[in-house]
């Protein structure tokens, strides 16, 4: 397997506790840089929508398999929880696009550490991805 790192995230967020527990809470805006080679690859993302950001957590505990949510009295699993830390930090947040500036993209949304590496990006469709209740 491998994987192409397609660019770097900034953020104000500059420890794993600094971060929000979920980007879906934060209003603080961050940047996405895409890197030149993908820069054609924004073709059409539009500001207003909004995107699924796929991102490599540096800073996760790799050796974690099981922890506390804070909703919860007692250990979970990794793969049954949205813990940052897991074998394979790929976190996920559904981002608004704020603001375009040619390979930037300004967002909020976001939980990722400053100069996380950006792993994907693709539009979140609600008919697609949103789980029916």
């Amino acid at each position: 397997m491998e994987l192409k790192e397609i660019g770097r995230i900034y953020s104000p967020y500059k420890t794993v506790k600094e971060a929000p527990r979920q980007g879906k809470i934060s209003d603080k805006f961050c940047e996405i840089e895409i890197f030149p080679a993908y820069e054609t690859a924004l073709l059409h993302a539009d500001e207003g929508r909004y995107y699924v950001v796929l991102y490599f957590a540096h800073e996760a505990d790799r050796t974690a398999l099981q922890t506390v949510p804070p909703w919860a009295k007692e250990p979970y699993g990794v793969f049954a929880s949205r813990s940052p830390h897991r074998p394979n930090p790929i976190n996920l947040c559904v981002v608004k696009l704020v603001r375009r500036e040619k390979n930037r993209l300004f967002v909020i949304g976001l939980d990722a550490i400053d100069g996380s590496g950006l792993i994907d990006i693709k539009p979140y469709v609600r008919e697609l991805d949103e789980a029916e209740a």
